[in-house]
């Protein structure tokens, strides 16, 4: 009804027409009503007004009311267009809002239970009535924008829920609830137990490994006394001084240390046995080295140069040879007055000097190496440098020997060891594969001669 009110516009047109009855009595006067499209225009002829002036107040109202009638089915018109969008705009948030939320609870649960259809409002459910089809949208409107509301509630507990296990576990049925916090709990007390047996097992694997460990150093004990009761068995010294120790390698690293140190001397005597067939050079059979001063004393022999002796690291060479592969005993004596030294070999002095580190008292302090020769005090040693061969009875004294205790020493008719250094077993280390063995030096001479 209301499409056809738009389409056209009836206007009844007000006219005197006679109605004749049958037996030709005038009936009286009918109105007609014309249907005009609409957008025609309906004035009046000059005729028509004229005679429309002169109607009846009756007729008047009646063309009145159709006036306001027309005017009443255009602003409805207007209206329900307005609504119309209104309604379409509404229906296209909640089907968006709808379909967020269908999808979101389908990624949720793919078993869950359909989501409630609500039928949409169309032009055709709103009553005819204008203050019933603004009562209507109104309460329409309403629903829909509680609905919109519970949907944004929906979406915005999904995304609580995907932020975590406790939104999940809110969102789920008392039972699954309780089963999960059940399954969490067994796995939580699993976990625990798996960290309890592994602190276990670390402290056995400590236990263990401190028990093998304390186990292997009391064998390497056992073994070390072991080797030092059939070193001191097989070397079976005579007396402390019966020894030798070999050094049968030019390396670097196989070496005698001297345990005692020397005191701050203005002259020393330092004599020694040897045996050295090692070519070019016998090495270094002995070197003093202090802080500051690695070459304080040094007997060497190196390359095709004669043996040079080095105090403070000023050089007198020497006139001894003893790279024969026989026993030899060589002494050597110095005084810092004048710097005055003497070499002996065997019982004879060869050779006299002086101004060698004249007036330089020897520093104390100092570590004292047979076989090496030192680059730093105690270490750095060049193997070309080093000694081959085999020596015994090293001592030193704080004082130039005479020429007869040396010669006596030499012909094994005496034997003076040194007050600064004596010759005894317990003074002597070795190091690098050196070793000690016994020896009676005069004996094993003679045997030589």
């Amino acid at each position: 009804m209301i499409t056809f009110f738009v389409g056209l516009l009836y206007i009844c047109a007000l006219g005197s027409v006679k109605v004749v009855r049958a037996n030709g009595q005038p009936k009286g006067n009918r109105f007609m009503c014309t249907a005009v499209p609409a957008g025609t225009d309906i004035s009046c002829p000059v005729e028509t007004t004229n005679r429309l002036q002169s109607t009846s107040p009756q007729e008047e109202e009646f063309r009145n009311t159709i006036i306001q009638l027309r005017e009443t089915i255009l602003q409805q018109k207007e209206t329900i267009v307005s609504q119309q969008g209104t309604i379409k705009e509404l229906n296209s948030k909640l089907s968006r809002c709808e379909a967020a939320a269908q999808d979101a609870r389908d990624g949720k649960s793919r078993g869950g239970a359909r989501r409630k259809d609500y039928s949409k409002i169309t032009m055709g459910d709103l009553p005819r009535d204008p203050t019933e089809t603004i009562d209507q949208l109104g309460k329409t409107m309403q629903t829909l924008k509680q609905r919109l509301e519970n949907l944004e509630q929906q979406q915005h507990q999904h995304r609580a829920n995907v932020s975590g296990v406790a939104g999940v576990t809110a969102a789920l049925p008392d039972d699954l609830r309780d089963l999960l916090k059940q399954r969490l709990g067994d796995l939580e007390g699993q976990l625990l137990r798996r960290v309890t047996e592994l602190k276990e097992e670390k402290s056995l694997l400590y236990n263990e490994t401190a028990a093998h460990r304390q186990r292997t150093e009391t064998t390497l004990n056992s073994l070390l006394e072991r080797i030092a009761e059939l070193e001191r068995s097989n070397n079976a010294f005579k007396s402390p001084e019966d020894f030798k120790i070999s050094l049968p390698l030019r390396t670097n690293y196989l070496y005698g240390r001297i345990k005692k140190s020397l005191p701050e001397m203005y002259a020393f005597t330092v004599c020694m046995w040897l045996k050295s067939s090692a070519s070019p050079g016998i090495g270094t059979p002995f070197s003093y080295g202090v802080p500051g001063q690695a070459n304080e004393i040094v007997l060497i022999e190196w390359g095709n140069n004669p043996i040079e002796l080095l105090v403070n690291d000023k050089v007198a060479q020497l006139p001894l040879s003893v790279s024969d592969g026989r026993w030899h005993h060589i002494c050597i004596t110095w005084t810092t007055r004048d710097g005055f030294w003497e070499a002996y070999q065997d019982g004879e002095r060869l050779g006299t000097g002086e101004n060698l580190a004249p007036w330089h008292p020897i520093k104390p302090g100092g570590v004292i190496i047979l076989g090496q020769e030192q680059d730093m005090v105690g270490g750095r040693f060049d193997a070309t440098q080093a000694f081959v061969g085999e020596l015994s009875h090293f001592n030193m004294w704080d004082r130039v020997l005479r020429p007869a205790d040396i010669s006596g020493m030499a012909n094994c008719s005496a034997y003076m060891p040194g007050n600064i250094v004596p010759w005894v077993d317990g003074n002597v280390e070795v190091f690098g594969g050196a070793s000690k063995a016994a020896l009676e030096i005069c004996e094993d001479r003679l045997f030589d001669s």
